[in-house]
């Protein structure tokens, strides 16, 4: 065969399906198959940054499902779809390894004539990236395609021979001078806890945002900005602030918070659990404290002082679903605070169910609040109701209060239209009318939390990360409200006996 003909069999073979490839492969002489061999390592270290590494390093460099998340955004990146990406996650993940070295590595590799820039919190770690990445090339520069420039080699600034292409690197802070980037990637902007907490160095680090490094973009390139939370107002707080919406957030907790977690995982799963299991996260926390475990492991960061709610009073009156099944209790209400009232956090509709014992302590016994239509969040309510035999439904009436007990009622018909109410009559609808200010509501709950009698069975860390986070002045969250309308309506002067003259008898058989 011809050599030209050979190359062209060979670029064919690229574009081929990977079945396809093998068939061919099988097929092939001894000779012909080394060469596809090669093609084929070409071919992986063109998919992914974690591809590539683990190409070069026959299978040594660590993946998870999070790293590869990380690598998705530079294939988009590198197929040319200006990105602005903000992901945050833990410490020790893997994330300034696969973000700050290997994928800029990859992008270089892909898109030799385009310009990268680096930032860290400090020049030295800045450069230690840049370090990386300059041997990195000199070492496997035959491998990936590319190559130095003669003569421009050092750490925090190299060109690519035969290009315009290169990478800089700085502090967060410094200069970023010459050329303009088509990719700026920012990992940890913040050093420690200390300049977190510095209203200046805040401020200090905002302004190099905007002036220094916003200003470097070529148009058309993309921002990568990778961190882990330090403080409600650090770099990543203020873009969600002021342009969160123009920004795709990839939010990684160490444990899935939510239902809508980024990889999909179950609430409670660990990150990655090959390195870090439920075990070793919960010794974790113990460690370093709710604070820091809020905010450096589940990026949901918390004030330092001043909330309504302590984490311990929650923490050390929690009991599990095994204790609470000894509990004699007296009522069980669900309450519901609609989206679209006095609250702008969030926009979730708050659906908490509690309970009280007759020896007047009170439970938290779940939490199903989301981002709901008044279709989904009056079933929700009325199917947790059910399933927990409730005697009342709370809801907050200053806005659409009629609406919403026809929202609840409708939704009752219709579960009992589908044989779904188990016989139950309807509970009570209560009607709360926020007459007080939300500090008012908020801290006769928060101090029977203080005195040991309020107890959440099992965890619901979103409702219980705002109860902590929120601070008097603050709009307060949708679960927060529920709950509080829940616990009052327990708590309340005669509650334990006041639904004892139900004369349906809808509390026989309560423990």
């Amino acid at each position: 065969m011809a050599r030209a003909d050979e190359a062209a069999v060979l670029q064919l073979y690229r574009s081929l399906p990977p079945q396809r490839r093998r068939e061919i492969a099988a097929a092939s002489t001894p000779e012909l198959r080394g060469r596809l061999v090669r093609i084929e390592r070409e071919l992986a270290m063109d998919r992914s940054p974690g591809a590539m590494a683990s190409v070069l390093t026959d299978g040594r460099e660590m993946q998870a499902p999070h790293l590869a998340k990380i690598d998705a955004a530079f294939e988009q990146v590198a197929a040319g779809k200006p990105t602005k990406l903000l992901l945050t996650m833990p410490p020790r993940h893997g994330k300034s390894r696969r973000a700050a070295r290997w994928a800029p590595l990859w992008y270089l590799r892909r898109r030799p004539e385009h310009r990268v820039m680096i930032a860290s919190y400090s020049s030295d770690l800045a450069d230690d990236h840049g370090r990386w990445i300059r041997d990195a090339i000199l070492n496997y520069g035959p491998q990936i395609g590319i190559n130095l420039r003669t003569g421009s080699s050092a750490a925090n600034r190299f060109d690519l021979a035969g290009t315009e292409g290169g990478a800089v690197m700085a502090g967060v802070g410094g200069g970023l001078t010459g050329k303009g980037a088509h990719l700026a990637v920012v990992d940890d902007p913040i050093k420690d806890a200390a300049e977190a907490s510095s209203p200046t160095m805040r401020k200090r680090l905002w302004e190099w945002w905007q002036a220094v490094l916003l200003t470097r973009i070529e148009p058309g390139g993309s921002v990568i900005l990778i961190q882990t939370r330090w403080d409600e107002d650090d770099l990543a707080g203020r873009v969600l602030a002021d342009e969160g919406d123009r920004w795709t957030v990839i939010d990684l907790p160490a444990l899935a918070l939510s239902e809508d977690d980024a990889l999909g995982r179950p609430v409670g799963t660990a990150l990655w659990p090959e390195r870090y299991d439920t075990d070793a996260l919960a010794e974790i926390r113990r460690s370093v404290g709710e604070r820091v475990w809020w905010s450096l492991y589940m990026q949901q960061p918390r004030p330092q002082d001043g909330g309504v709610w302590q984490w311990p009073w929650i923490t050390n009156n929690r009991i599990s679903a095994a204790q609470f099944r000894g509990v004699d209790l007296a009522r069980v209400v669900v309450a519901v605070d609609p989206a679209g009232g006095e609250s702008a956090v969030g926009d979730e509709t708050g659906i908490v169910a509690a309970a009280s014992d007759r020896e007047g302590h009170l439970y938290v016994l779940d939490d199903r609040s989301g981002n709901r239509g008044a279709d989904s969040w009056g079933r929700e309510t009325c199917l947790l109701a059910i399933e927990l035999r409730a005697d009342a439904i709370v809801v907050e009436s200053n806005y659409g209060g009629d609406m919403s007990r026809q929202v609840l009622h409708q939704a009752w018909q219709e579960l009992e239209r589908e044989q779904r109410t188990e016989n139950m009559l309807m509970p009570a609808v209560l009607p709360v009318t926020a007459k007080h200010g939300k500090r008012l509501r908020a801290e006769p709950i928060a101090q029977l939390y203080e005195q040991g009698r309020v107890h959440h069975v099992g965890e619901w860390p979103p409702l219980e990360q705002q109860m902590v986070t929120w601070v008097a002045g603050m709009d307060s969250p949708d679960r927060m409200d529920a709950a509080v309308h829940a616990l009052t309506q327990l708590a309340a002067p005669g509650a334990t006996t006041t639904t004892e003259s139900y004369a349906d008898g809808r509390l026989h058989g309560r423990r």
